[in-house]
């Protein structure tokens, strides 16, 4: 029998293939670890909101796993709906975010219960969260009056070729109090200081009684690399960024399109050579 108890998959270029499906092999390799006892946990920056469906359609719901949202900032356990884990913005910061994002005549959203909440709705970079997300575009008139609860992160969105500057900016501004990186080539995340995928594994892993040599977890993207080199078993996609292959030790043959997630859950917990 396999030590992995814990299993962390990222989703965007890792879990799901480029049309954002779980093909059939994945799920059927998942099905198996979860009928061993494994735990599954939906490792994103995605909003929570954003991750439920998927997680339904893995039966995470019925069968118990979690998911970790906003890069790390929350874990909700999707038996119970409860959060097991959770790291939030200053609400002081809130409004000077929306102020910073106006000053650089930049859009600035986050998320609700429902969807993704943005002051410029039409904003084509804003719309690009939508579409990563599979959540609606709520616009409000004056967004830092219409958040009166917990915020795990904020997310501007900015043309590429703004993006570095606007990043610089922010960081400056923010020095301290929220760390502010890019995820993309048209975002950039405002999130509590020190929030990252690894830092709520742990704080997971030692809910359960567990340690990082009963942890597998598989990426792709540069805010995976953390959670990678944290892991007992760390696993790259066939199709990661060289960075993230690097820290890894083990890549797969196979990339996200190919059932790389299943390759590496057969060989390492089912034991399939």
């Amino acid at each position: 029998m396999s030590d992995i108890k814990v299993l962390a998959l990222d989703l965007d270029g890792t879990l799901t293939n480029d049309q954002k499906i779980i093909t059939p092999r994945t799920r059927q390799a998942l099905d198996r670890a979860m009928a061993q006892g494994v735990t599954v946990v939906l490792a994103s920056g995605r909003p929570t909101a954003g991750i439920t469906p998927l997680a339904k359609e893995l039966g995470l719901d019925k069968k118990g796993g979690c998911i970790l949202s906003y890069n790390g900032g929350k874990i909700v356990d999707c038996l119970t709906g409860k959060a097991l884990y959770e790291k939030t913005l200053d609400p002081a910061l809130v409004p000077r975010l929306c102020a910073f994002a106006q000053a650089q005549d930049v859009a600035v959203l986050t998320y609700n219960n429902k969807g993704i909440v943005c002051q410029r709705p039409e904003d084509p970079w804003a719309l690009k969260e939508c579409f990563t997300t599979k959540l609606p575009m709520i616009g409000v008139e004056d967004l830092a009056a219409y958040v009166d609860y917990p915020v795990c992160k904020m997310l501007i969105t900015v043309d590429p070729a703004r993006r570095d500057a606007v990043c610089a900016a922010g960081k400056a501004e923010f020095e301290g109090q929220a760390d502010l990186y890019p995820s993309s080539p048209f975002f950039i995340e405002a999130v509590p200081m020190g929030v990252a995928k690894d830092a709520s594994l742990a704080a997971l892993l030692e809910t359960m009684g567990l340690t990082r040599e009963n942890l597998m977890v598989c990426g792709d993207g540069l805010n995976d690399r953390s959670m990678i080199q944290y892991a007992g078993v760390g696993v790259a996609m066939q199709n990661a960024e060289q960075p993230v292959k690097d820290c890894a030790d083990y890549v797969t043959k196979a990339d996200n399109n190919h059932d790389g997630v299943a390759e590496a859950v057969e060989k390492f917990i089912l034991r399939e050579d």
